[in-house]
């Protein structure tokens, strides 16, 4: 169950890398992700690489919860999911990652952003994710951020090559910072009768 909802304190907004494969390109987006985040004043980050949690892989549901993963998500307000497309999908590392928690996702927003080497910036992966990230009571929020050609997105100091992608970050954190003050408020203020109270 969720505990008191601090609303005084900067939003907990962190950066999951959703992938564990060798040379994965979209760990420089998840980078890139946090540290947008770390220059916006009433915010706290951090990027948790989703291969260095101490989770089982014996199909134990709930039950192979990292501990300290399960405390970071239910004090935080909202996430960035970074996912990279393999194969039209998504990492199945990251949907076991997903299953291990539950209570501690409820109504906290969660902002995806997609990864592909080609042009469509990991679209399919992120449309098939949704239905999982809703049903572990995650709030999507409405925009996606998609990352295509990632081996060119960014220079060297990490700022998109494109300006268009540049605009479309800042409205993707926009809207995320909003959605996660926004379900903070609600968690703390507004009582809910549904199964994720």
């Amino acid at each position: 169950m969720n505990s008191p909802v601090d609303v005084e304190r900067p939003l907990r907004i962190p950066v999951l890398l959703g992938t564990v494969r060798k040379g994965r390109m979209s760990e420089r987006v998840a980078h890139v992700m946090a540290d947008e985040l770390s220059r916006i004043d009433d915010i706290d980050t951090e990027l948790v690489d989703i291969a260095q949690l101490d989770v089982g892989f014996d199909d134990a549901g709930e039950t192979a919860k990292d501990p300290k993963f399960a405390t970071l998500v239910s004090g935080s307000d909202g996430f960035v999911v970074v996912v990279p497309e393999y194969n039209h999908g998504y990492p199945g590392a990251l949907k076991h990652v997903l299953d291990t928690n539950y209570w501690e996702y409820a109504h906290r927003a969660v902002g995806l952003v997609g990864v592909s080497a080609g042009p469509i910036g990991g679209a399919r992966a992120i449309e098939n994710l949704v239905p999982i990230i809703k049903a572990v009571g995650l709030v999507p929020i409405a925009f996606d951020l998609n990352v295509g050609d990632v081996a060119n997105a960014f220079d060297s100091g990490g700022m998109p090559r494109d300006p268009r992608l540049a605009g479309r970050m800042k409205g993707f954190l926009g809207e995320l910072i909003w959605m996660s003050r926004t379900l903070r408020h609600g968690r703390a203020h507004i009582a809910n009768p549904g199964r994720m109270t």
